[in-house]
């Protein structure tokens, strides 16, 4: 036995470790319309491996999942439960730029919420809409030196 306990110290067999996935929240839009709807949701999510903590909002129609998870197998594992599912497309009004701009408002959205796309408008207080103005004429507060 002497030998191969010299012998392990120079010739180590180790296990690769897996890389731990990072620590992520994922938002889900689900329709849910009972109880038993958002049990179902909760059971199927809350079983994941990886899986800190599940709240469910069912006014909301918001599933949020906190854990070391991938984004897209939470929200295969949602729609295995039958219900249509996609990743939450709203964000705060007050997070916006510019929440006015066509298509930013749904039905759908619950209050509070806009649905999140790209801004076309740039934002007012930008340094080049401002050198751009400064001198034309169909701005009322331009440079009256010429």
């Amino acid at each position: 036995m002497g030998a191969l306990d010299f012998l392990s110290d120079y010739f180590s067999v180790s296990t690769p470790k897996q890389k731990r996935k990072p620590m992520q929240t994922v938002e889900i839009k689900v329709k849910m319309d009972c109880e038993g709807c958002e049990r179902k949701v909760r059971s199927s999510v809350s079983n994941m491996k990886g899986v800190k903590q599940v709240e469910v909002n069912r006014k909301e129609s918001k599933v949020t999942v906190s854990g070391y998870v991938d984004r897209n197998k939470v929200l295969k594992k949602v729609q295995n439960t039958g219900k249509r599912a996609q990743f939450w497309p709203y964000i705060q009004y007050n997070l916006v730029a510019y929440p006015y701009v066509a298509q930013a408002y749904d039905k759908k959205a619950p209050s509070g919420y806009v649905r999140n796309i790209v801004q076309t408008l740039p934002s007012p207080n930008a340094t080049d809409e401002k050198l751009t103005t400064l001198f034309s004429d169909d701005n009322p507060n331009a440079c009256s030196i010429m």
